[in-house]
């Protein structure tokens, strides 16, 4: 994973830690915790999507025709929104995971 993806992974995952926070309050952990469950879970988003190379075993192609695994750059704009969806949904995934567990510790 190179760094421009980690960073791409990291901030979709934020984003998608606070959407989720603030669209279900009573899961909400908070500004922070949302953040870092988000960063946290947006990085293990992208990692699992390039370590599973889901999206060359798909044959999602790129504009010019090429498999997206086999541009030389690797910066295509499928890769990319791929890359923001799925780091998104991690970390609101792992937000409302982290949710479930604090109002389940606080019974």
């Amino acid at each position: 994973m190179d760094i421009v993806n980690l960073i791409i992974s990291l901030l979709s995952g934020v984003a998608g830690g606070n959407v989720a926070g603030a669209a279900m309050k009573e899961k909400d952990l908070g500004a922070l915790g949302n953040t870092i469950a988000g960063l946290v879970g947006g990085g293990a988003g992208g990692y699992l999507l390039q370590a599973l190379d889901i999206l060359h075993k798909s044959g999602v192609t790129n504009a010019v025709g090429n498999a997206v695994g086999t541009a030389s750059t690797g910066m295509d704009i499928g890769t990319i929104l791929a890359n923001i969806g799925t780091s998104g949904v991690g970390g609101a995934i792992l937000a409302v995971v982290a949710g479930l567990i604090k109002n389940a510790m606080n019974k």
